[in-house]
């Protein structure tokens, strides 16, 4: 029992059923000697009387004050969805000292990706407008000259990011054969190509591709880096699929657009959430609204205590962690 290691389990922010199937958690309390596992936030005097024996400490957000004060900690693993911001966490001192930092993102790219293509498909067929007009008594059958929408099959689609979220998306799109062009300032131009994908300046991946994915993590670089010149390169026949993160959009001039009927737009984050009553996103035409949904559910919740449980597994063995996100010193300095 002397050689196990000490861990604390203080996951505030989401409960530990929500997040670990009972199995996983039983894999964590095996590993390791478990130090507070409660839902409520751990009390500093519980944690401040243990800081000197413990190995890792898995957090939905930094709260512990001088990381220096945990002379043996070997990582962090946060549950909450984003690495600790800088401003709370000494990551010169965690990469100075091989203390590694790992986000547990990863656990929601499947389930973000399969709701991303769910609403591209759903705007693109006109599936929520045909669904009102049907409980309304609106519905046509047998249109003549076509029902209203069109087809993925084939079409140009352009990624916004290519990280996480983009890598569990291509797959899901290969049936349709869609030739994918991507916007990403931090990847090499060969890197993209090497993997079969186009890259492309922010312009032209507005201007051409007739279905947008929005999948960029923020940073303070891209604030508001679909802005309204971008967005009026959008033809009448694009969907804008907004489901990483509001932030890089200029969401007045998506609203304003999509009260104008430039294009059709498909929206899980928002600025404000919720948005207040009388945001005039609620009336807008041609929009599919969802309520920052895409990874809430409870299996992508469930894959954050199985991935956590993987890599403390590892950790507890000795051997580098897997599953979980790991921050760079390359990138840190960009997280928003």
């Amino acid at each position: 029992m002397g050689d196990r290691k000490r861990i604390i389990l203080d996951t505030h922010g989401r409960k530990l059923e929500h997040i670990f199937a009972p199995e996983d958690l039983q894999r964590v309390r095996d590993a390791a000697d478990i130090v507070w596992g409660r839902d409520e936030p751990m009390p500093e005097a519980e944690w401040d009387g243990v800081r000197e024996d413990v190995s890792a400490i898995v957090t939905g957000w930094w709260r512990y004050g001088d990381v220096k004060r945990f002379p043996k900690l070997e990582a962090v693993l946060e549950v909450s969805g984003g690495p600790p911001n800088p401003k709370s966490l000494d990551y010169d001192h965690c990469f100075a000292t091989g203390i590694k930092v790992l986000s547990c993102a990863p656990a929601f790219g499947p389930a973000v990706a399969e709701l991303a293509l769910a609403l591209a498909l759903a705007s693109t067929r006109h599936v929520v407008d045909c669904h009102v007009d049907f409980t309304q008594g609106r519905e046509q059958f047998l249109h003549d000259g076509g029902a209203p929408g069109s087809l993925l099959f084939d079409k140009p689609v352009g990624f916004v990011g290519y990280g996480g979220l983009a890598r569990n998306l291509r797959p899901l799109l290969a049936p349709f054969r869609c030739p994918i062009s991507v916007y990403d300032p931090w990847l090499p131009a060969a890197y993209l190509r090497g993997l079969s994908v186009t890259p492309v300046d922010l312009d032209t991946l507005m201007a051409e591709s007739r279905v947008i994915f929005v999948l960029a993590i923020p940073t303070p670089e891209n604030r508001g880096m679909i802005d309204r010149a971008a967005l009026e390169l959008l033809s009448i026949d694009s969907t804008f699929v907004l489901i990483s993160r509001s932030h890089v959009v200029d969401f007045d001039a998506l609203t304003e657009f999509l009260h104008e009927g430039r294009f059709r737009a498909a929206v899980d984050v928002f600025p404000e959430e919720p948005p207040h009553a009388d945001h005039p996103i609620r009336k807008a035409p041609g929009v599919i609204l969802s309520a920052h949904r895409a990874g809430s559910i409870s299996d992508a919740l469930r894959n954050i205590g199985r991935i956590t449980a993987d890599d403390i597994e590892a950790l507890a063995a000795g051997l580098p962690p897997m599953h979980m996100q790991t921050v760079r010193a390359e990138t840190v300095g960009h997280m928003a």
